[in-house]
């Protein structure tokens, strides 16, 4: 036990086992030495000879005297005292925390004053050690017990535990908090290391923690029943906090809100956002700003508030949390109601129209502006440069400033009618925009309102576009019918010329010298017959046969194809979609576009590269990020042709589905191919797309609309149905009987085809009636008495065309057998015939063999 402090008035400690390590060692050492000494002094007695030795002894008594005066006056210690650790003592002595260490079996080595206060021991007996002192207790026990254990592994622990009652019996009635720590650390001198345990009475300091909490509650249940609303937000808009009164006008239940799960652009309504977004502080500073701006409640409807914002901005400027009060505009006594009221209106309606607005002075100085105003040219323009009132010319192109200029002269002597200004944002030449300037009456007399013109800002990128799009698809439209047209006329001439060389090929043996020129004359027709095709495929006039198509089924079969059209040094691959959708188109029509683009993108890699055909399906919700404004919303079958080549210029992009257009050289492009794609694709219902950058390729995309099979009822034999083409165009073997006796009635205002078309069937056995025009036709019926067995016309005639033609004649004879003869596809007039109308149908140009095929096939069917 530690000595009583006596008359020494500091603290000193109740157990003290802490004597300093090594006295002992050193004491035992030095008493080796003198027993050394002694037993060399008597072996070496007779050797050194007795005054040697009562020298020595003299020597050694007076080291010995000189020591023990030394030491008596404390000159010399034998176990020097140390400063640091009477320091350190010293302090620990003198803590207000009681401390306690404890060897690892738990017994203590040292406790101070305090820890005997707190704990009640007088004597050193009296000490327990916290484990022990607090074991029982249900309330400290799990505390002390873990950072007991945790002391086990070396591992420092902390904990703070409430008692009923003080540790010490006989201290203040009532509950205690204690925290207590402890720790291990090593001393020299001892093996193991030891335990430091340091408990505290915090109960003042609770009470002062729940005082202050009570306090903060005050606080926050005064601003929940505020007559204002008041919420604050941080650097991301989220809405951190937000009071009763606030929540009840928005209709938000607190007892569901969690801070950070709403953000302020939720909560205000329409362009609001641009207001608040253009209050910006400076760095390391804070800005306030008064916003007139409607809320949107839970339920959708408009609140018109009134914000008293505040912001605040980091050093390096970017925002930081804001605070706002709310006040309710539908509220207060401070204006009558029906003032308020048309404020209320004034506002929405000001902040709520699509249309930006802003006042300007005379100089041309925004005054202010509304919230669609802010947003449009955000952030060109926020309200810090309002603040410094910069000229609304900022936001106008360079090149039609001088239009505003002359548009604010107008406004300024108060013209009434000043024409709008078409311009682009000064900073996106892609954003059209149109300014409207009226002229402020109240300016006139120098009195009243500020402005100087009121500006109306309206954004026509869209129509621009809509206006560009439409310019380019009746261009395509007016192209396609001139296309049609020529294609048309141009049938005609190449139907003559086939047959009149069939004709002439039916006289001449191939050992003739004429059989080469006229077969000759006969292979250039037809070339110029593909030519013709591919016209009518851009003017979408073309004869097709849909079916519903596996596009995977279809590449797959032209991968060889396609492969040896790419030659040797383009590397092609065809990437599958899973679980493509059936598309319906004419399978041929489609290889040919397949076809005509391998052969595009290899044209365009010289030096080789790779070319890539994926397929995917594209749902509905995914058309919109294509980008594409002329892509309708529906579900596609996606056909991707991508290459590795040069790439296309923008302005030549903009041409490479007109027909005739081509950059090849002359002789090496009839400028048709991209044309018959588009046409193709067009028929079929589809869109064509083209993305390109110079240098980096080219890539076509092909949207087909997905098929969708319809469940029709069954039909009896007996139902007519709608008008149908119940004969193609057959492709007779050379063994089948073209010849017949039946009575034609041939119909055809061109006469070189009409007289052709006669050679050719009188030449089978047919009796052959010609007419050059519809009328003609119907009369020649009358005369026949309707002994007519087929009638072959063309749809295109003076007079009266062919659709008419038959609809006359089925009210004569409703079992008429008709064939159609055109340049068009059957399905260009089809539609416009009679539900009951049955016909067959031969595309020109047409052979003599093709012409005799069908009319014996329409007649035996």
């Amino acid at each position: 036990m530690a000595r009583e402090s006596g008359d020494d008035s500091r603290p000193v400690p109740i157990v003290d086992q802490s004597t300093r390590p090594g006295a002992a060692t050193r004491l035992m050492i030095f008493v080796i030495v003198l027993i050394v000494s002694a037993i060399a002094f008597v072996l070496f007695r007779e050797r050194l000879g007795d005054p040697f030795l009562l020298g020595l002894l003299g020597v050694l008594a007076m080291i010995g005297i000189g020591f023990l005066f030394t030491a008596a006056i404390g000159f010399i210690q034998l176990t020097p005292r140390s400063t640091a650790d009477e320091l350190a003592r010293a302090f620990v002595d003198t803590m207000g925390q009681g401390l306690i260490v404890t060897d690892v079996k738990g017994r203590i080595v040292y406790a101070n004053r305090a820890y005997a206060e707190m704990t009640g021991a007088t004597t050193a007996a009296d000490v327990q050690t916290v484990d022990g002192l607090l074991s029982d207790s249900p309330e400290a026990s799990p505390t002390v017990y873990r950072i007991a254990a945790g002391l086990r592994d070396g591992l420092a622990g902390d904990g703070e535990f409430r008692l009923a009652r003080a540790i010490r019996s006989g201290a203040e009635q009532g509950a205690h908090w204690y925290r207590v720590r402890a720790r291990t650390f090593k001393v020299p001198g001892y093996r193991q290391p030891l335990s430091a345990w340091q408990i505290a009475d915090i109960s003042a300091e609770r009470a002062e923690q729940e005082r202050f909490f009570l306090d903060l509650q005050k606080a926050i249940d005064h601003l929940d029943h505020a007559p204002a609303g008041f919420f604050a937000a941080d650097a991301s808009g989220r809405v951190t906090y937000i009071n009763a009164t606030l929540a009840e006008w928005l209709g938000i239940d607190l007892a569901t809100f969690t801070p950070g799960s709403t953000t302020l652009s939720e909560i205000v309504a329409g362009d609001g956002m641009a207001l608040v977004r253009s209050v910006k502080a400076d760095p390391g500073s804070t800005r306030n700003a008064v916003i007139d701006l409607d809320l949107a409640t839970v339920g959708g409807e408009a609140l018109p508030v009134r914000f008293m914002y505040r912001v605040t901005a980091s050093r390096d400027g970017a925002p930081g949390p804001s605070r706002t009060i709310v006040l309710n505009r539908n509220q207060g006594e401070d204006a009558s109601a029906d003032l308020r009221a048309s404020e209320v209106r004034f506002t929405r309606f000001f902040n709520s129209t699509p249309m930006a607005i802003a006042g300007v002075d005379g100089e041309g100085r925004i005054l202010r502006t509304n919230a669609p105003f802010l947003s449009l040219f955000s952030p060109a323009v926020d309200r810090d440069m309002l603040d410094r009132r910069v000229k609304l010319e900022t936001v106008i192109h360079p090149r039609d400033r001088a239009a505003f200029e002359t548009a604010l002269s107008h406004a300024r002597h108060h013209r009434a009618d000043i024409a709008p200004i078409d311009t682009v944002m000064s900073d996106n030449e892609e954003r059209h925009m149109r300014f409207y300037v009226n002229a402020v009456a109240d300016a006139a007399s120098g009195e009243g309102a500020e402005e100087a013109a009121i500006v109306y800002a309206v954004e026509t990128t869209e129509q621009k576009a809509l206006e560009s799009q439409m310019a380019q698809s009746q261009k395509m439209q007016a192209v396609g019918q001139l296309a049609g047209g020529i294609a048309h006329d141009f049938n005609n001439v190449l139907t003559a010329i086939i047959m009149a060389s069939d004709l002439l090929l039916a006289n001449h043996r191939p050992s003739d010298q004429s059989f080469p020129d006229i077969m000759n004359i006969k292979q250039n027709a037809n070339r110029a017959a593909s030519l013709v095709r591919q016209l009518l495929a851009f003017s979408r006039k073309q004869t097709m046969r849909p079916e519903v198509l596996n596009l995977t089924d279809v590449l797959a079969d032209l991968r060889m194809l396609l492969s040896r059209l790419a030659g040797n040094g383009i590397k092609l691959s065809i990437e599958h979609g899973r679980d493509l959708w059936p598309v319906k188109a004419d399978i041929g029509q489609f290889e040919q576009v397949i076809v005509n683009l391998t052969v595009n993108a290899r044209d365009a890699m010289p030096d080789g590269g790779a070319l890539a055909v994926r397929t995917r399906n594209v749902v509905e919700a995914e058309c919109a990020s294509f980008g594409y404004r002329e892509l309708a919303a529906a579900d596609y079958v996606l056909v991707e042709v991508e290459d590795a080549g040069t790439g296309i210029p923008p302005e030549v992009l903009a041409k490479i589905f007109e027909p005739f257009f081509t950059t090849k050289e002359v002789g090496k492009g009839t400028g048709l191919g991209l044309s018959m794609v588009y046409g193709i694709i067009k028929q079929t219902g589809g869109f064509i797309f083209c993305t390109s950058e110079p240098g980096n390729g080219a890539t076509f995309r092909i949207f087909l609309p997905r098929h969708i099979p319809e469940i029709q009822p069954a039909k009896s034999p007996d139902d007519a149905g709608s008008a149908e083409v119940v004969a193609p165009v057959a492709k007779a073997a050379a063994s089948k009987d073209l010849s017949g006796t039946a009575t034609v009635l041939l119909v055809e205002d061109e006469d070189a085809v009409r007289m052709g078309s006669v050679r050719a069937l009188t030449s089978r056995g047919y009796t052959v009636h010609e007419a050059s025009s519809g009328v003609e036709a119907l009369e020649i019926f009358e005369e026949l008495e309707g002994k007519v067995d087929i009638v072959v016309s063309d749809v295109v005639m003076p007079e009266m065309d062919g659709p008419t033609l038959l609809g006359e004649l089925l009210k004569r004879q409703p079992d008429v057998k008709f064939i159609f003869v055109s340049g068009y596809a059957e399905d260009a007039f089809a539609r416009n015939l009679p539900e009951e109308a049955k016909f067959g149908f031969l595309p020109k140009p047409f052979t003599l063999k093709q012409l005799a095929t069908i009319v014996k096939d329409m007649l035996d069917a």
